[in-house]
């Protein structure tokens, strides 16, 4: 009974053919289904990008509250660690960070007064918040 059944499954396919039955050809993706599929990924990447860039014109990306915590200055003593004054409130630390730590070096008893030019970031700081003020019109 096997037999006949193996032998069965083997000439079903030629008595499939001889009858004029022919399975059909796999279609390839043709030049408009491609065009279709590139056209929708474009269109996706920039709906992702123009939101990304709509939250970030927008705020919509929480700060905390303003003027709460500055960093005051910081200078590089390595390839990865820093020291930074950091101003929380009236309170100035001065503040070791690493990759992976953060720990606090000192905490200032009498806060150092900062000149504005070195809060506001200089002259440099003044001209680039002036250029965009201005729309990027260079005088």
């Amino acid at each position: 009974m096997r037999r006949v059944f193996a032998v069965a499954t083997l000439l079903l396919p030629l008595a499939a053919l001889a009858v004029g039955e022919r399975p059909a050809p796999p279609s390839p993706v043709g030049a408009g289904g491609l065009l279709q599929v590139v056209l929708a990924l474009g269109f996706v990447l920039a709906l992702i990008a123009g939101l990304a860039w709509l939250v970030r014109r927008m705020g919509a990306v929480p700060q905390g509250a303003p003027g709460a915590m500055r960093v005051l200055g910081g200078i590089s003593i390595g390839q990865r660690e820093r020291i930074v004054l950091v101003q929380v409130g009236e309170t100035q630390l001065v503040v070791g960070v690493a990759p992976g730590e953060i720990r606090t070096l000192h905490v200032l008893d009498k806060p150092i007064v900062m000149p504005p030019s070195a809060a506001g970031g200089g002259e440099f700081a003044q001209r680039l918040a002036a250029a965009l003020r201005r729309g990027g019109k260079s005088s």
